[in-house]
């Protein structure tokens, strides 16, 4: 594999480009990344206006920031042009008579006076504008992150969280840049141009035609250089979500790292990866940083070329010196807000391509609404059915085929069989994380899809074998099954999980500060606390997925005493690879190829001499 298609491959698996969270094929389960398309920003239009969308609401804050910066550029105009009468009157008087050293402090003071309005209302305009960013921004940031509550489980089974945390960082501070300066600079920079424009034109209007005749080919460069600055841009921006994405799988996953010694190849990835980013942004800096040179320089060649033909005009045709001398002032000032919008332009692309990324998860499709008529099952009871349930990650490949199974309440169904045969995707549609393509799935005989996607999870607990706590308390996190429960309740859910002994040895109890996942915990006590969790939801459907399967033998006991307390009186579905956990289940699912081959109790199972028996003999073995 040659090193382009090398960090082709590397970004397909880390990165998301700009605009192609959506459309993209998925690939057949969850966990596999889905390709997304790279490209550039495709519409700058409908962008912008989205944008600018988020200040509609400070419409009268920027009213008074741009009066501001209206009265700063009349006050830096006017101010600049007070030079002419000063230098004409005090300095060098057109009649040839002496300085007036008197009038000369008045004209300075006056004209320091309109400087300092202009000081200050560009002050004003400042702490405007980045006020009304910072309240667009977090907007932004508050209608991204619940519209990532609203995607289904699909869309995170298939993005890396890395490039989707990178749009939460990076991308939106881009946009924050550009709304706090580059409108208000571009704004006062057109301003500028065109004041001064006029100035020009009533100081002289032959000089004034000597400046424009540049200003077509300084445009023309400004052009050429933002449209070779865009495509590498929006490159940078997606070259900078992959390596995101890199650094956040290998940081977490740095104990896998370093048990298999993938440690140097770990590095040369991510040198690919960090080399790509460092050619986008060089090539994307480049182009961004050029531009105030070229126009420097054009300008100076502009300036260069006035000043000439000032002087000749001064000598010949008796132009007073204090209008060449403004005039020079005004053709500078002239260039600079044509190279500061020129500059801005790289700014303008990077927020766009950074505001691409962020709409692009904003648009993508949340889960599916409810039935009009779905409806609450207040109280459920827990009988759960398939019928004939057929599915797949990928229509075009079916993962269940035909499943059919009952759980009476109270009762409990095991799921064995090899990785890959359909059984945690069975406990994924029973919770509607994906909806089937056939078939039925029905709670007390009631339609899942009829029934309030909340009012079901509310009643189904989880116990995978992937902990996951929060940052904070061991109280919080037990509690975050039930927000509503007491102190009382947390404790006694603490004790029915046998994780009530270990919280008492911990520093502070339930009240000591879990950070980094439980990082300060064993396996074991993360698992143990996700069984509290559970148990004080008081749901009447529990799902055990690979519970026990990362702990020793001694934990696992020790485990199994709090599931099984967790499991009275509720109906729960068991997916191990020990089959020790599951002999006493009520009924023994064994899958296969999408399809049950075997079921009946540990004893039935057993005597079939079936596939459950070879497992259960050891001659053949889970993989």
């Amino acid at each position: 594999m040659d090193e382009q298609k090398k960090i082709e491959s590397l970004k397909r698996r880390y990165g998301r480009s700009a605009s192609t969270l959506k459309g993209g094929r998925d690939m057949g389960g969850p966990g596999h990344g889905r390709p997304m398309k790279k490209g550039t920003p495709k519409n700058a239009n409908v962008t912008s206006r989205r944008l600018l969308a988020y200040l509609k609401e400070y419409r009268a804050q920027m009213a008074i920031a741009i009066i501001c910066v209206v009265i700063g550029t009349l006050s830096n105009l006017g101010g600049a042009y007070m030079l002419r009468p000063i230098m004409n009157q005090f300095i060098a008087p057109l009649d040839g008579s002496r300085g007036d050293a008197a009038g000369l402090a008045k004209g300075l003071a006056i004209m320091a006076a309109v400087f300092l309005v202009g000081v200050a209302a560009n002050y004003a305009q400042s702490r405007i504008m980045i006020t009304v960013a910072q309240n667009a921004l977090q907007k932004i940031r508050d209608d991204l992150f619940k519209k990532m509550q609203t995607l289904p489980v699909r869309f995170y089974d298939t993005n890396n969280t890395g490039d989707l945390m990178s749009r939460f960082s990076n991308d939106v501070d881009t946009i924050g840049q550009m709304l706090s300066n580059t409108l208000i600079q571009l704004f006062s920079g057109a301003l500028s141009i065109v004041g001064t424009l006029f100035l020009m034109i009533y100081t002289n209007i032959w000089l004034t035609l000597v400046t424009l005749v540049l200003i077509p080919v300084m445009m023309k460069a400004a052009g050429i250089l933002a449209a070779k600055g865009q495509k590498y841009f929006s490159a940078q921006q997606s070259s900078l979500g992959a390596v995101n994405g890199y650094i956040e799988e290998t940081i977490s996953g740095q104990k896998v790292v370093k048990v298999f010694c993938h440690e140097q190849d770990a590095e040369e990835e991510f040198g690919i990866l960090n080399e790509d980013l460092k050619n986008n942004m060089i090539h994307a800096q480049f182009f961004g940083g050029v531009m105030m040179p070229v126009m420097f320089n054009l300008s100076q060649l502009n300036y260069i070329l006035t000043a000439c033909i000032g002087a000749l005009l001064c000598v010949i045709k008796g132009f007073d010196v204090g209008g060449l001398t403004v005039f020079l002032n005004f053709s500078r000032q002239f260039s600079r807000p044509i190279n500061e919008i020129s500059m801005q332009i790289s700014n303008v692309f990077s927020a766009l391509a950074g505001a691409e990324r962020v709409f692009a998860i904003m648009d993508e499709s949340p889960e599916v609404a409810d039935e009009e008529d779905a409806k609450e099952l207040e109280p459920m009871n827990g009988f759960v059915e398939l019928k004939n349930v057929t599915f797949g990650y990928n229509p075009e490949k079916v993962i269940l085929k035909e499943i059919s199974l009952y759980a009476k309440p109270g009762q409990k169904i095991a799921f064995v069989g090899s990785t890959g045969a359909g059984k945690t995707t069975i406990t994924n549609l029973l919770n509607r994380f994906y909806d089937i393509q056939g078939g039925e799935i029905t709670i007390d005989g009631v339609n899942i899809q009829n029934i309030k996607r909340k009012n079901l999870r509310q009643n189904i607990a989880m116990v995978l074998q992937d902990t996951h706590l929060f940052t904070g308390t061991v109280m919080e996190n037990i509690r975050y099954g039930r927000l509503d429960a007491t102190d009382e309740e947390v404790i006694e859910a603490a004790k029915t999980a046998s994780a009530y002994s270990f919280i008492m040895r911990l520093h502070s109890g339930f009240q000591t500060v879990l950070e980094g996942d439980g990082a300060n915990l064993s396996q074991g006590q993360r698992q143990l606390l996700n069984i509290a969790r559970a148990a004080i939801s008081r749901a009447p459907i529990l799902i055990l997925d690979e519970a026990t399967s990362s702990v020793d033998t001694r934990t696992e006991k020790h485990i199994e005493r709090g599931m099984d307390r967790l499991m009275t009186n509720r109906t729960t579905f068991v997916i191990a690879h020990r089959l020790s956990t599951v002999r006493n289940a009520d009924a023994i699912m064994v899958l296969e190829n999408g399809e049950i081959i075997e079921r009946g109790d540990h004893e039935d199972l057993v005597k079939q001499r079936g596939r459950y028996y070879q497992l259960h003999t050891g001659a053949v073995e889970l993989d």
